[in-house]
């Protein structure tokens, strides 16, 4: 562009010296073209340059591909992409705002959960260091109630690390074919004494005469559905049932599902059923035990097995939770 204006030049010099007037025309018309290309010219590098830098400014908050795409002069072009990348920002901002809250919560939750027990062991020995350890009941009563708290501990701390080595993917699965009715009503039989205390009937939603075997982690999986039916008698009604139903889905899957009659979930809750600590009863005060870590659990145990967790609820008449595992087909025997 350097040699067009030096010629450009050049015929100006020559148009000054020039004493042929009907040159001046000419040298108009081949002039005014040339400038007005050169002015566009011009205008557009200094256009490209200032959008460049743009990209250039943008590209080092974007880890997308934004900076991958070619740079345009075109001014409604650049407009959609800019708009696109602030609304992009803006709700990565939002997102970040919701996260900041929900850590703040967990934090909050965190501390409520280790400061009960660890002020309960203290007070205890506090009483006991007070004088009370002379009285030899006194002292026993106290040092069990003390060795409670420390067990409540122990429980959070075991399930925080159990959930820590989960979402690292550090859990390795000891994967087995098992029969889940088995397991199923072996869960039944543990938890009989803590239903009858709220009269709740744990039963399967029909008779299961053959084994359905699935291919799993039985322990990790006994956990998962000792977790559902330990809730399901915490937050079901009294004289209540707890009702588990296997049922066959497409290939070679099978869903179970643990429904109960109890209080059920409101629905604004049902979406954070799974967070950590995450607490529906906001009031400080918890009718029912537990580390408040047991759906996380299940639904991490249930994601490392590559399945699906579902939960259903209606306020007030109860709760349905189902998961997915794969089904081994049972061999055909062959009568020789």
């Amino acid at each position: 562009m350097t040699g067009i204006s030096c010629l450009l030049l050049t015929f100006i010099l020559i148009l000054l010296r020039s004493k042929d007037y009907y040159v001046i025309p000419v040298f108009a018309l081949i002039l005014f073209p040339l400038g007005f290309l050169i002015i566009q010219y011009r205008v557009e590098r200094f256009i490209y340059k200032r959008v460049k830098k743009i990209y250039d400014d943008v590209s080092l908050l974007e880890s997308s591909s934004f900076q991958q795409q070619p740079i345009t002069t075109d001014m409604q072009t650049l407009t959609q992409e800019i708009e696109k990348f602030a609304n992009n920002k803006k709700l990565e901002i939002e997102t970040l705002k919701i996260r900041e809250g929900y850590r703040k919560e967990f934090l909050g939750n965190v501390s409520h959960e280790l400061k009960t027990p660890l002020f309960t062991v203290q007070g205890y020995i506090l009483t006991l260091l007070d004088g009370a350890m002379d009285d030899k009941a006194v002292r026993k009563k106290y040092l069990q109630r003390a060795a409670k708290g420390v067990e409540r501990l122990i429980f959070i701390v075991k399930d925080l690390d159990m959930i820590s080595k989960l979402e690292a993917g550090d859990v390795h699965l000891e994967m087995e074919d098992f029969d889940i009715v088995e397991l199923i009503q072996h869960v039944f039989d543990m938890m009989e004494m803590k239903a009858a205390k709220k009269n709740i009937t744990l039963t399967f939603d029909m008779e299961y005469p053959e084994p359905i075997i699935v291919h799993a982690d039985r322990e990790r999986i006994l956990q998962v559905v000792t977790n559902l039916v330990v809730n399901s008698i915490k937050y079901g009604k009294t004289d209540g049932t707890t009702e588990v139903s296997i049922e066959n889905l497409i290939k070679n899957k099978i869903i179970i599902r643990v429904t109960d009659n109890g209080e059920g979930i409101e629905t604004q809750n049902i979406p954070r059923l799974f967070e950590r600590f995450y607490r529906v009863d906001k009031s400080g005060n918890r009718k029912e035990g537990g580390s408040g870590l047991g759906l996380s659990i299940v639904k991490h145990i249930i994601e490392a097995h590559k399945e699906r967790i579902y939960v259903e609820s209606v306020f007030g008449v109860g709760s349905e939770f189902s998961f997915t595992l794969e089904k081994i087909k049972k061999p055909v025997k062959v009568e020789v």
